[in-house]
């Protein structure tokens, strides 16, 4: 937590690199649930990965909800930050649901889910050798939600 803290403060003081981005979004793993303990590391998250997606050529979004309606609502949201207008017609499932949509071909699904975990996975692809190709996640549903 305190290493987190640490480099939230110190990022704030410069100007975000892509290394810095990677670094703190490795701290979300997929595996482990991680918090957001501030509206400051809600910021800088919401920074580090507007400027990977720019660095990747597109991007695959996993989005465990608990509700069809939060799925889709968060959907949208990340969409749009990523500057993305898509026409979504997905079904509204009863219970917890898994959201898939891949920014490449604008194919999405949306499944019951039974697992535990609820947050955005987002996998930055590159088309070229060395480039971003990475999954970052559990990101928070609300991420970019009332974002002015």
């Amino acid at each position: 937590m305190r290493e987190t803290q640490q480099l939230i403060t110190t990022m704030q003081q410069q100007t975000l690199t892509v290394q810095a981005a990677q670094k703190l979004l490795k701290n979300y793993d997929c595996m482990s649930s991680k918090t957001v303990d501030s509206e400051a590391e809600k910021a800088l998250l919401r920074q580090a990965l507007l400027l990977l997606t720019e660095h990747s050529d597109y991007q695959i979004l996993g989005i465990c909800a608990d509700t069809a309606y939060q799925g889709i609502a968060t959907l949208k949201s990340y969409l749009e930050a990523f500057g993305y207008e898509e026409n979504l017609n997905l079904p509204l499932l009863e219970g917890t649901v898994y959201i898939k949509f891949n920014l490449k071909n604008g194919s999405s699904y949306i499944n019951s889910y039974e697992g535990s975990h609820r947050g955005v996975l987002v996998s930055c692809q590159s088309l070229y050798e060395g480039g971003i190709n990475e999954m970052y996640g559990h990101l928070p549903l609300d991420l970019f939600m009332d974002v002015s």
